[in-house]
């Protein structure tokens, strides 16, 4: 039987007790429906997971006590960021579900020329918000106990004037692109993927990336949509070089 995860953001260490956030007692009272005396499992990140006992259940307040913890290593040995337009409505948070179980360590929503999703400062920190919170979810869902981080949105020039030569390979999804995944020798460092959003990368942003060492990454004759796009890469990338 799997055990129950629950990420929580706060230091952990055995033998103590704590409450559980607001969201997470919730979720553990009225969905699981657990009672004192249950057991858990906890992570803030650290590379641990915490195994937990349910010492008092209340209506909406959880406390709990670590009995345990567990170092785990599940992080692929292949280094991955996603650096992906900002896609509309729910597929971007699909993204940043799948591209977490499949192993990213880094997500980069991207404004790029032909993006169709604006965001003001309140918007943009409120989805920044909700993407980490899809990135932790989706890590209590796999196991993962390190969680990938998730950079706020950001234009494709002020993305690259934080990158920094550090032996990673620079890809960009193109259907013109001529390098093959099965190509690809990655070192130490991994790589960054970029991907366009629902328009694609445009003329502009594909000579901008060129300028800055990126190359064009093609995957088949066929032109997948962004939301599948990305994660399709993910995997041909974590079969071939990673850990699948």
């Amino acid at each position: 039987m799997r055990s129950t995860r629950i990420h929580v953001d706060q230091p952990l260490s055995l033998a103590a007790e704590l409450a559980l956030p607001l969201q997470a007692a919730e979720h553990v009272v009225r969905v699981l429906r657990m009672n004192a005396g249950d057991m858990l499992t906890l992570f803030n990140g650290d590379g641990y997971d915490y195994a937990a006992t349910l010492i008092s259940v209340g209506k909406r307040d959880v406390t709990v006590r670590i009995e345990d913890r567990e170092q785990i290593d599940n992080e692929s040995p292949l280094p991955l960021a996603l650096v992906q337009g900002v896609a509309r409505g729910e597929k971007m948070d699909l993204i940043v579900q799948k591209a977490t179980e499949l192993g990213v360590a880094r997500i980069v929503p991207l404004f790029t020329e032909r993006s169709e999703v604006k965001l003001d400062a309140s918007r943009a920190e409120k989805r920044l918000l909700h993407w980490r919170a899809v990135a932790a979810s989706a890590c209590e869902q796999s196991g993962r106990v390190r969680i990938p981080e998730v950079l706020p949105a950001q234009t494709l020039q002020e993305w690259l004037k934080t990158l920094v030569d550090d032996g990673a390979l620079r890809l960009a999804l193109l259907p013109e692109g001529t390098l093959r995944a099965r190509e690809l020798r990655f070192g130490g460092a991994g790589g960054w993927l970029v991907v366009g959003p629902e328009g694609g990368l445009g003329d502009r942003d594909v000579a901008t990336l060129q300028e800055a060492g990126f190359q064009g990454l093609r995957l088949g004759p066929r032109i997948l949509r962004t939301e599948t796009a990305g994660l399709a890469a993910l995997a041909a990338l974590q079969a071939l070089h990673g850990d699948f």
